[in-house]
């Protein structure tokens, strides 16, 4: 059984005892569990529901492993060759660390 859930902006593909890494969520602390009822389809065994915009009674059940996980340096380079312009800039993304626990349909 699997499931397409939005969180924070993004569409995931969930199973239970999977582990995402999802955009930071503010204010949650590592052992809580967070309820995401955005569900767009669920597919058990075969039986797929697709909601019009999400599926009725549909929920993912997450518990936080690390609430601030911080991803790669990503470097942002600019440059207009001939006129002495270059700019380099960079960030790192700030991530949360999820586990499925459960996918109720």
């Amino acid at each position: 059984m699997y499931a397409i859930v939005e969180i924070q902006g993004q569409q995931f593909k969930v199973e239970e005892g999977k582990k995402l890494f999802v955009h930071h969520i503010k204010d949650v602390e590592a052992g809580k569990t967070v309820e995401f009822d955005k569900v767009l389809l669920v597919d058990a065994d075969g039986a797929v529901k697709v909601g019009a915009p999400t599926v009725e009674g549909a929920k993912v059940v997450v518990e936080v492993v690390n609430p601030l996980v911080k991803g790669d340096k990503v470097i942002v380079f600019k440059m207009k060759r001939r006129k002495d312009y270059r700019k380099k800039n960079g960030h790192r993304e700030q991530f949360t660390e999820v586990v499925i626990k459960q996918v109720v349909a």
